[in-house]
């Protein structure tokens, strides 16, 4: 496949003293995040909040499974609520302080995640709704004939 390298004696001491260890601290500054988007999917079976920067990368999410909620709980507005403050709580670590919101779909939570975006402090710059309605899809198949 590949050359085979053949290392002497002398060429390891030679390599031991070229590759002396370099002081490289890593540095574990994170990235700041002043405004953001949250975007809210609520369905009838679970709500997603993802919170990302301006280009798009996701910083913080959260949803009502991930918290323990289980079963037809999952879709509550007090879920909807417990899921807006837990994932605003670790973008919060990134200094955000202004979003928008988008919500995606319907059900029961859908207000209680805006209103729980809206409880936790953050500048609240605009609302979007961003729910997918459909405008008539494929044709209709023909009348059966019996």
């Amino acid at each position: 496949m590949g050359q085979k390298k053949i290392i002497t004696k002398t060429d390891e001491t030679k390599e031991k003293q070229e590759t002396a260890p370099v002081s490289t601290a890593k540095s574990s500054v994170k990235k700041q995040v002043i405004n953001g988007t949250a975007h809210i999917s609520v369905s009838y079976n679970n709500i997603i909040i993802a919170i990302s920067d301006l280009k798009g990368n996701i910083i913080a999410w959260s949803s009502a499974g991930g918290l323990g909620f289980k079963g037809a709980r999952k879709s509550t507005p007090y879920a909807a609520n417990m899921v807006a403050k837990n994932c605003v709580e670790k973008a919060k670590k990134y200094n955000l302080t202004n979003i928008k919101i988008t919500v995606k779909g319907i059900g029961p939570g859908r207000e209680s995640a805006v209103r729980g975006l809206a409880g936790t402090g953050l500048n609240i710059i605009s609302i979007i709704d961003e729910t997918p309605v459909a405008h008539n899809g494929v044709r209709k198949l023909k009348p059966r004939r019996v």
